[in-house]
């Protein structure tokens, strides 16, 4: 019991570390907007899809959007032939490590493995690093592989480290922020609503059915609490005459 409670107390460390030391924003997912993620696939289709797969979803899922057949061949199918096809990347593994040095992953679940609030703070903090070998860093991910792919949107961010003295212990403090320097064509509104968009998408496409199976998991309940009423009710009618 002491090592189980050792460890859920840790835990709060552990998805502190896995965001870079840097703490997260909110993100501001809403899986019954059905405008914004039907934004949000057609900006992971333009943007994400060249590189990265989603092997687990279906372009006929999209559908469910609220999007028609003819809609999402005229828009969103890009490579694929058939609307029952997977949303696969046309790049080629090898071609891609080449030119970052790992192979993209696959998308399908990584609004579940990550988090939408780590996904929402990643998207917003790339800046420009001549250091790296793609010319940009994040913060949140530091030396990722991944190019920002939304810097003409955004804008091209930049490092600021500052340091000072504490006056109590003479320790040097180190603290570092970006700094936009560049605009982009959006404004800061704009790009984290765009962010915000592709975050929700992400989030629909690891479990499209979690709407659903939250919704019938509360009816679940219901009827179960109900159920439990009428026990409590019969159990009373009879031991009422039991000394």
């Amino acid at each position: 019991m002491k090592k189980l409670l050792a460890f859920l107390a840790f835990l709060p460390v552990l998805a502190f570390a896995s965001s870079g030391g840097v703490p997260l924003e909110h993100a501001p997912v809403n899986l019954h907007d059905k405008q914004s993620l039907q934004r949000g696939a057609a900006i992971f289709v333009n943007h994400c899809l060249n590189c990265h797969s989603a092997s687990a979803m279906r372009y006929a899922r999209l559908e469910d959007l609220g999007l028609t057949e003819p809609q999402i061949r005229a828009n969103l199918m890009l490579s694929a032939e058939k609307i029952g096809e997977t949303m696969t990347t046309a790049m080629d593994p090898a071609v891609a490590k080449a030119a970052f040095g790992i192979v993209p992953p696959d998308l399908s679940l990584i609004g579940r493995s990550r988090s939408p609030d780590w996904l929402y703070s990643y998207l917003k903090s790339f800046y420009k690093d001549p250091k790296s070998k793609t010319g940009w860093n994040n913060t949140v991910f530091p030396n990722v592989a991944m190019p920002n792919v939304l810097w003409e949107y955004q804008g091209e961010q930049a490092l600021h480290v500052t340091e000072r003295q504490d006056p109590n212990t003479g320790d040097m403090i180190r603290s570092s922020h970006l700094v936009l320097e560049s605009p982009g064509s959006l404004t800061r509104m704009e790009y984290d609503q765009y962010t915000a968009d592709l975050v929700n998408y992400l989030t629909y496409m690891a479990e499209p059915a979690q709407t659903d199976r939250k919704f019938w998991g509360i009816i679940a309940l219901f009827v179960l609490s109900a159920f439990a009423v009428i026990a409590l009710m019969l159990k009373n009618e009879f031991w009422k005459d039991v000394k």
